[in-house]
This record gives C-alpha cells, structure tokens and sequence, in this order.
C-alpha cells in the first residue's frame, strides 16, 4: 500500500486536554484531531518501487506466450505495470508468467483470435495494446495472412475504438512486398493494414532477434545432428545479418511505451554489429567447441529437403519459406530511430552467444571460456 504523508495542525490550534481528562475523552480527542489532516498529494509516492510500485501502464499483450512476449511481460511487471495475457496454450505455458509481476498484476483471459468480441474483451481496460502474435509455419487453420494480416487488423481496429493510447505491432525489418519469403511479403501487408487501422500506431522492426529460447542460434547449432557439414546457399558469404538481442527489443517496446513522441514512429531494431552469414554460423560453431564445414546448396535442393521437415504435423524444424527468410540480407533503414534513440545500448552478440550456445557443448566444455572462440569477423556498413 503506499505510504501517505500526512500533515497535522498546528499545535497553537488543538483544544486543550486537561490531563485530568478520562481515557476515553483522550481518544475521542485524537480521532477528531486526526480527521481534521490534510493530505499532501504532491508527497504520495508511486509504491515502494520496482514490481511493487505503480508504473501508470495496463497492457494487453497478444502473443505474450511466444519467444519474444515472456520477455517483454518480464519488463512490464518488474516496473509495476498491469499486463493482460490473453492465450490459447496449456495452463502450464502460463506458470512462467505468474511469477513476474506483483500479486494481482498479471491477468490471464483465454480468447479466441477470430472472434471480434474477444479481442474487445481483452484491451477494453488497457491504455497500451502489444500485438506480438506470429508463426514462423502455416497450419489449415491459420494461414501467414491470418497471422500477419487479419488479426493485426482486428486488434488495431479494436484498440482504436476503445481509445487505447498506444499501440505497438512487431513487425520484421526485412519485411518487403516483393520478398521471396511469403512469411515477409505478408509482414509488409500487416504493417500497412495495422497503419490503416490505427495511424499512431508504434511499428517495431526488428532483425532476427537472437536468445535462449530462439529460432535463429539454436536452429543453426542444431544441424549438428545431420553431421558437420552445414547447407548453405552460395556458402552463406552473399547474406548479410545483423541479429539483435531479445532483451534489447524488450527493453525497446517498453521504452517506447514511455515516450510521449512515439507515436506513429517505425523503429529498425538491429544488433550493434553486421556479419555475413557464413561467419556468423561459424562464430556459433566456434562457441559450442564442434567442427564447421560449410557447404553449397542450390535452392531448389534445399527447398526439397526442408519441404520433407514441413510435412510434419508438429511443429516444423525448417521450412522452404524459412531458407528463404534466413537467407536473406537484413535491409538497411539509416532514416528510422533505433535502440540508440530509445536509449538502449544494444548487446553484441560476443557478449550474450556463451548463454544461449552453452547447452549445446559436450559436457567436457561446459564451463570452459570462450578464448578459443575467435569473433566473428564484422562487416562496415
């Protein structure tokens, strides 16, 4: 509970009690000099600080379940904000999450994505609405046009109807119409439908955002598994990256949540440091202490292989969409704000490759240092 300054009246103006009084006249007499203090508004402070305090932010969050949500629900609640999950998981997805914010804070409501009156149900008390949903594969009930599209469109519509103050949607900084990537082509369609929809809307483009739980490190450091030789189109040296730390991203949504001018605003969140392809798989290679050979694949080939992957009716490995998207150079936008300009010192990925790669050593290397992992070699841009 926050504390309360209170101020009394001055001595000179008290009654006066005779000591003689009984007990029960001297409480009758503090109970009224209590009533009559005034509250000093300007000295009531915003809790105790940190998760217990109140940051002024109700959130609803759509995809907080994903890679990316857990983090930035992990920020929104250490500052004390009111975060909304609305899911479609197991409850035991949830139990991550209950741990992240104060008691009471973190609000969980089940919904469904193509009903209009779920959506209302789960922002109609937030000023700030997240859309974080996505999918790297299609399924027959949700198609890349209903993930990136339809319900990115329904939700900044929404937002604007219940007046929400800001709206954030997760975009991909290679997201561009003429893509080969169909999961990018339709990136670019959500922003101009969010856009359309909600004009102030924040649009965050990240780059292939790199942490323990992604599908970028890890998705390389497991080819290990089909031997020492890792497929890559034209060996990987004519694709350009430029990852970006989970954390960093998350720090951005939430920053940019507390910036007056951020609105209607397109942020490029890129990592500090650009590298090609190939060097950078071998820089994840080097971390885990394995063999790396490289080999050429044709696109064609490589789109068979990965076609067999995505027959699956789990969750794929690889896709053909996902070699296209991984094989293609991180777009260079010099005229939109990054995470300097939210004040964020991004991480390299020297400094955070050892936690996200550590579980893929033998456990001879587990603790071994990272000497013998020459950085990657960096490209000027």
């Amino acid at each position: 509970m926050a504390t309360v300054a209170l101020v009394s009246r001055p001595a000179s103006v008290l009654p006066r009690i005779s000591s003689s009084c009984s007990p029960a006249i001297l409480s009758a007499a503090s109970v009224s000099t209590g009533q009559q203090r005034r509250l000093q508004h300007t000295l009531v402070p915003k809790g105790k600080g940190g998760r217990s305090s109140s940051s002024g932010i109700s959130a609803t969050v759509f995809g907080a379940t994903g890679f990316l949500g857990r983090y930035v629900v992990n920020q929104l609640g250490r500052i004390g904000s009111q975060v909304v999950i609305p899911h479609r998981c197991d409850q035991y997805d949830l139990m991550y999450f209950r741990t992240m914010g104060d008691l009471g804070q973190i609000i969980f409501m089940e919904w469904d994505a193509r009903n209009k009156d779920s959506i209302k149900r789960a922002l109609e008390h937030s000023n700030v609405v997240i859309n974080l949903v996505g999918r790297e594969w299609e399924t027959r009930n949700y198609r890349f046009e209903d993930v990136f599209v339809t319900i990115p469109q329904q939700i900044a519509r929404a937002a604007k109807e219940a007046g929400v103050s800001k709206l954030i949607h997760m975009s991909h900084l290679n997201a561009d119409i003429r893509s080969p990537s169909k999961y990018l082509r339709n990136k670019a369609v959500g922003e101009t439908a969010v856009r359309d929809e909600f004009p102030d809307a924040i649009i965050m483009k990240p780059a292939e955002v790199f942490g323990r739980e992604d599908r970028f490190f890890n998705y390389y450091a497991n080819m290990r598994w089909f031997g020492n030789s890792i497929p890559l189109l034209s060996l990987g040296k004519n694709t350009e990256k430029q990852p970006v730390y989970v954390v960093d991203v998350a720090k951005a949504i939430v920053n940019a949540i507390k910036d007056p001018d951020s609105n209607g605003k397109t942020y490029a969140l890129v990592g500090p440091n650009r590298y090609l392809l190939h060097d950078l798989v071998e820089y994840i290679y080097a971390v885990v202490r394995r063999p790396f050979v490289a080999y050429p694949v044709p696109r064609q080939l490589y789109h068979l292989g990965a076609r067999f992957f995505a027959m699956t009716p789990f969750e794929p490995w690889t896709s053909p969409d996902k070699v296209d998207r991984f094989h293609q150079s991180d777009m260079k936008y010099p005229g939109l704000p990054g995470l300097e300009d939210l004040g964020i010192t991004p991480n390299t990925v020297e400094q955070k490759a050892i936690q996200v790669l550590r579980r893929h050593r033998r456990f001879r290397y587990l603790e071994t240092d990272l000497d013998d992992a020459k950085p990657a070699k960096q490209i000027n841009y």
